[in-house]
């Protein structure tokens, strides 16, 4: 008999609660509905969710461990010889050139963020000391702004309460990020007492509700956002007091924006000064501000500089610690470090390496090159470099070029087939899982979900944490005093395993160095079958229980010391629809601001140069080969992150047309439906055109999460739409974190 379950959707941040009925052979997701006892989305559903089974039975599913043969095909190994021969190549890789020439990629792709706990505990056995993901594609320079001025990361805005709501670089129309997106959109919008806000080239769904579309030339957002942060000063609209009391070191920073030509940055940017004045009057009578900045600047130019900035304008605004404005949230774990320290650098470049993570765009560089400290082995685990990093097929070089490859993923991705061993791990459907995207205000909640399918019959998947207990094994550092702790358990239950624990750890640093895979291998081994995997959340429920205790108290989480970590962590396992975890209070940000004296740090002396280096104005990339503005990678109706790899999943627009104004459709003599070259400095593809109102002349759009190698039902390699980042460059990237150029790429579109 069909049965519905609850679990989540994989495709934005927003991970929405939802419901799927499972086919009564139990092996297929018929429907899906939103989940109204989630506690974020509350049974919110966008349309994209409906297609999830193309997911779950994907054509290019990974059923058994592989190894690369001589030839490039590769062959079906037993689980035994792949992680006997995984732990063996990568430990002679230590052993002869040093575990820190090994390198980790990913751990977690779209909501799978358990097994990058996992991962890490892997590469520590080995020694290895650098590793990326794709917050480096996008977030470190966000990250490591508001790590110097907050102390902390994830501020996010109450659009729920705010008068007026403020997207840079962000359509959540269709990319969501916001709980409810649509709902909150809608309500904002239609509320003559509050105000949408929208900066983006495009006429976005978004920016079609706007009460103000800020439509200006793409990559010049750090120009506009300078020069509303000038009127505010040369109007005396600024709250003085408010800055007084909560700011330090804002006089440095505000003496580069006094004296600011807003004529000239407004003709920069090609919006009409008044635009500019207008909103920045309407800021200043606003009661409150929320603010969001997303991938349409993070991917772009100046994107260090446009997090800065954009932190100075809520400051400005005293946009921060009050309702509808921004906050701090209590979160679950930390999605990047704190700590903005710019001392650790990429051993061959010399990059800074911003929360822990190498920027994504320089591996291959650092790879492709005879420097005696460059990586000479990876494992890549839930990502697909060879699709998403700039310049893909450099990349590919540099995966081919290593001495050892190793992928752990669902489906036998681009990366996974320039691979040496492919692992094959379990859905997430298939396993618990969860997400640490959750950044509410003032209720916070965590969605561990259980899982909804057994592994397909005859295959051999499983789930990551198994996958590096075996390695950690293999390599032969598994701590012998796991046979204590699971002999405590077997006696005494989950109870007094905190002390024991803490006991063990205390005479064996093991057990805290290769925690994951020793709560893995004990507690895990006491939960409900298919939950093992979300043992390692018992260290993060009692880290948060230790750090906010009262914000868990409001939220029904009792008990005294580390009961309430116990209690926490039994909520999480209990509730397959979500917990609400934390409430706060309105002064809760303000304790989160962790700078020292809780007052928010606004110099940051080395983006100084930067705000400078605007009075001179954009510096144009494009020129008469390439006169274009390529933006890869916008968010459609239809499009998500490419965990769906299956095109049939898109209703609409399956190959990914590029998108341009009627203007120069009409100069090129082009039509919706025309065939047409688009070339870039990096590359060269055929496209389909669709002639679009939202775009702007010479900005034109390829959607995210096209042009992947997929296998079609004869088992043949196909590919539909655009890789967009072979059209892209490793070199275009943010001068300070490395985050692509992605939005911002020079192009020419020809018709013969």
């Amino acid at each position: 008999m069909s049965e519905w379950h609850p679990t989540a959707c994989v495709l934005c941040e927003n991970n929405c609660g939802i419901e799927v009925k499972v086919s009564k052979d139990g092996q297929r997701i018929e429907k899906v509905k939103g989940d109204p006892k989630h506690p974020g989305s509350q049974g919110y559903l966008c349309q994209k969710a409906s297609r999830l089974d193309h997911y779950q039975n994907s054509v290019d599913r990974i059923l058994h461990p592989l190894k690369r043969t001589p030839d490039g095909d590769y062959e079906q190994i037993s689980w035994e010889q792949a992680i006997s021969e995984v732990a063996e190549k990568l430990s002679a890789i230590r052993d002869k050139f040093g575990g820190d020439k090994l390198f980790y990629y990913g751990g977690g792709g779209q909501g799978n963020h358990l097994p990058g706990g996992y991962g890490m505990t892997t590469m520590t056995a080995l020694g290895g000391r650098y590793r990326t993901n794709s917050l480096a594609q996008e977030k470190t320079g966000e990250g490591w702004v508001s790590a110097n001025m907050f102390g902390g990361y994830a501020q996010r805005g109450d659009f729920e309460h705010c008068e007026v709501g403020i997207f840079i670089g962000k359509n959540p129309w269709n990319s969501h990020g916001v709980q409810r997106s649509r709902v909150e959109l809608r309500e904002i919008a239609k509320d003559p007492n509050r105000a949408l806000v929208v900066f983006d080239p495009r006429v976005s769904e978004t920016a079609e509700i706007a009460n103000f579309h800020i439509q200006l030339k793409p990559g010049t957002d750090a120009w506009a956002l300078a020069a509303i942060v000038a009127i505010f000063l040369q109007e005396d609209l600024v709250n003085w007091e408010w800055l007084e009391n909560n700011v330090t070191g804002y006089e440095n920073v505000l003496e580069l924006f006094k004296h600011i030509d807003v004529s000239s940055y407004a003709n920069y940017c090609g919006v009409p000064e008044d635009n500019l004045r207008q909103l920045a009057q309407r800021l200043a009578e606003a009661k409150s501000i929320a603010w969001y900045e997303d991938l349409g600047v993070q991917m772009n130019r100046n994107s260090t500089l446009v997090s800065y900035i954009h932190r100075i304008a809520w400051l400005v605004t005293g946009s921060f610690g009050k309702q509808g404005s921004q906050f701090i949230p209590n979160t679950i774990r930390p999605l990047m470090s704190s700590n903005p320290s710019i001392s650790r650098k990429s051993p061959v470049l010399g990059a800074p390496i911003l929360s822990g993570l190498v920027p994504c765009n320089i591996v291959a560089e650092e790879i492709l090159t005879d420097h005696p400290d460059r990586y000479r082995g990876m494992i890549i685990e839930s990502a697909n470099p060879a699709h998403s990093t700039a310049d893909t097929k450099k990349f590919v070089k540099a995966m081919r070029s290593l001495e050892c490859t190793v992928v752990i993923d669902v489906a036998m991705t681009e990366t996974a087939r320039n691979a040496d061993y492919v692992l094959p791990a379990s859905t997430q459907y298939e396993k618990a899982e969860a997400t640490f995207f959750n950044f509410e205000y003032p209720n916070n909640y965590f969605h561990l979900r259980h899982p909804v399918f057994n592994p397909p019959e005859g295959s051999e998947t499983l789930p990551e944490a198994e996958i590096h207990s075996r390695l950690l094994s293999a390599i032969g550092e598994m701590p012998e005093e796991i046979t204590l702790l699971k002999a405590h358990l077997n006696e005494h239950g989950r109870k007094g395993f905190f002390a024991k624990y803490n006991e063990v750890a205390s005479i064996n640093g093991d057990i805290q160095k290769y925690a994951p895979v020793v709560l893995y291998e004990t507690l895990g081994k006491t939960l409900p079958k298919g939950l093992e995997q979300s043992a390692i959340l018992w260290s993060t429920a009692h880290f948060v229980a230790n750090r906010e205790p009262d914000s868990l108290r409001r939220a029904g989480i009792d008990g005294e010391g580390h009961e309430v970590g116990e209690n926490l962590f039994n909520a999480m396992i209990s509730n397959p629809n979500g917990i609400i975890f934390s409430k706060d209070e309105e002064s809760s940000s303000w304790t989160r601001v962790r700078t020292g004296d809780q007052r928010i740090k606004a110099d940051i002396p080395e983006l100084f140069p930067e705000i400078e280096f605007l009075k001179t104005g954009p510096r144009p990339i494009t020129n008469r080969d390439y006169p274009y503005v390529l933006s890869a990678g916008e968010r459609r109706p239809y499009t998500a992150n490419c965990v769906i790899r299956n095109p049939e999943w898109r209703k609409k627009d399956q190959e990914g047309a590029l998108r341009l104004s009627l203007n120069d459709a009409s100069k090129l003599g082009l039509q919706t439906g025309d065939e047409a070259q688009l070339s870039t400095a990096f590359g060269r593809t055929k496209v389909t055109v669709e002639v679009s109102s939202r775009m702007m002349d010479g900005h034109i759009s390829l959607p995210n999460g096209q042009g992947m190698d997929t296998r079609d039902e004869a088992g043949e390699v196909e590919r539909k739409g655009t890789a967009t980042n072979e059209l892209t460059g490793s070199g275009h990237r943010d001068f300070f974190a490395g985050t692509p150029w992605h939005k911002y790429i020079p192009a020419n579109i020809t018709t013969s």
